[in-house]
């Protein structure tokens, strides 16, 4: 899928949004890529995670042997992307302010697995979950989303496999510029930072 096909799975469910948005990261911005409401749709999700299976075959080949994704929004897209390679899916879930596997989810010393996430925009809950999947053993090969929001500045350590890269910009609480100084803010991500 090209980067413009792919946006246009985001416009045609409704899920590319213009505003006044408090990123899970804190941070705030004028546009929003809702993943969520992708996700409702199987169709649009299938596509899209099928061609995020293809960009993982075609730069680790048969390596990987489980996904892993972050919960919540990932979750979703994770357990499709690893129905489209064959293998099983895993996602975090945060304990105590960290990720860990539970549920009866866990790897072995050593095995590779790619992480599949919704959305990066910091990388935070990126590195986050990669440093989880080394904590239990693991060995992640690389990390695929549907979208990096820093424009390919965002630093994982893997390598990282969006379908789109783009800069959305984004301003801190305290230094916003005048075109969202007096529009009330919205926060729809999941994570609770102020």
């Amino acid at each position: 899928m090209t980067q413009d096909e792919v946006l246009a799975v985001f416009e045609e469910c409704g899920a590319l949004l213009k505003g006044h948005f408090v990123l899970s990261s804190g941070r705030h911005a004028d546009t929003y890529l809702n993943k969520s409401i992708v996700s409702m749709y199987p169709q649009p999700t299938e596509k899209l995670c099928r061609a995020l299976a293809t960009l993982i075959k075609s730069r680790f080949g048969e390596q990987p042997t489980a996904v892993i994704a972050p919960a919540m929004g990932a979750i979703i897209f994770g357990y499709e992307t690893a129905r489209h390679l064959g293998l099983p899916s895993m996602f975090m879930e945060r304990v105590d302010g960290e990720f860990q596997l539970r549920r009866g989810f866990g790897v072995t010393a050593g095995q590779k697995v790619i992480v599949v996430e919704d959305i990066v925009s910091t990388g935070l809950s990126s590195r986050e979950t990669l440093d989880a999947v080394r904590k239990a053993g693991g060995v992640p090969l690389g990390l695929a989303c549907l979208i990096d929001r820093s424009g390919g500045t965002v630093d994982l350590g893997v390598p990282m496999l969006p379908l789109v890269t783009m800069n959305v910009e984004s301003w801190p609480a305290d230094d916003l510029p005048p075109h969202l100084k007096n529009v009330p803010a919205v926060k729809p991500g999941s994570r609770g930072l102020k």
